[in-house]
């Protein structure tokens, strides 16, 4: 198979395409990896799995592959879950980072090239924030800085939704600070007994979307080649990043978008509702990686 040979189902185009990159030569992909504040199931280990076979796939045809999965390492379920064991948050995503590892090289998939966490990039992350304030697609409102939707025409192309139809009986969360309900949070407060960070705005944490598009900026630069994932991320997350990454730069953010389905159990899909999540460690233990 030539390099001009592989093809992928790019989500943003509806349909299979040959692979375009960057550079001759040189495939960049980042994948959204797991937030870490328990053991990983086996809708965790998928995109894990799937993305490693491609990621062995373009390394036969591409003389330099460069994967990114990242670790989100801050969240409210892990300060949750922190403050609820007493322990800091450090604490409680190093156990689940090692655990994470531990299961994904029993199924023998490989590491990726850079695994960066979230809390490792506060200054990125902040510095793409003003990068958008000074374009005018965000503003500081209450201690927040949104991003405003309305400020990038071609939000809902991912996800095949038009703005309009997202505010028709839409849950989004409504705040009197919004300028439009669809605004999302950049960065928001902490109180003092969660974590936080200094920055122009006070005292703070990321919002959870603009934390990958500033470590995709940060490793693999302002367009990336693939972007992969699970089919839940693709809205609003991703639809979110490609707002992000294209308004802060002006530039093309990602050229194919690559989603992985759903895990199901007995034909149903798996989540903590249906009583059906399933722990890698937990099948590992009745059978082989």
């Amino acid at each position: 198979m030539g390099a001009d040979g592989i093809q992928l189902f790019n989500t943003l185009a509806g349909q299979k395409e040959p692979l375009s990159t960057e550079l001759p030569g040189r495939v960049t992909m980042y994948v959204c990896g797991p937030t870490v504040y328990n053991y990983a199931h086996i809708g965790n280990a998928r995109p894990a799995v799937i993305f490693d076979v491609l990621a062995r796939l373009l390394r036969h045809d591409y003389p330099c592959v460069l994967y990114a999965r990242n670790f989100t390492d801050v969240d409210d379920k892990i300060n949750a879950a922190a403050a609820a064991e007493g322990v800091s948050i450090k604490t409680l995503t190093d156990r689940y980072i090692d655990a994470y590892h531990e299961d994904l090289e029993t199924l023998g998939v490989e590491a990726p090239d850079l695994e960066p966490r979230v809390t490792e990039h506060i200054p990125d992350i902040i510095e793409l924030i003003q990068a958008l304030m000074v374009r005018g697609h965000a503003y500081e409102a209450s201690g927040h800085v949104l991003f405003h939707v309305p400020s990038y025409s071609d939000y809902g192309a991912l996800s095949r939704r038009k703005p309009e139809d997202m505010l028709a009986g839409a849950r989004v969360e409504v705040a009197p600070y919004k300028r439009s309900p669809l605004d999302f949070v950049l960065w928001k407060p902490s109180t003092g007994d969660q974590p936080g960070w200094a920055s122009p705005w006070g005292r703070g944490r990321p919002g959870w979307h603009v934390e990958c598009s500033a470590m995709i900026g940060k490793h693999l630069g302002t367009t990336i080649d693939i972007h992969g994932g699970g089919q839940d991320l693709i809205f609003p997350h991703h639809e979110n990043e490609i707002a992000q990454g294209t308004c802060a730069n002006g530039t093309l953010y990602c050229r194919s978008w690559v989603h992985n389905s759903f895990v199901t159990v007995d034909g149903q899909k798996m989540s903590k509702s249906q009583g059906n999540v399933l722990l890698i460690r937990d099948l590992l233990a009745k059978a082989p990686g």
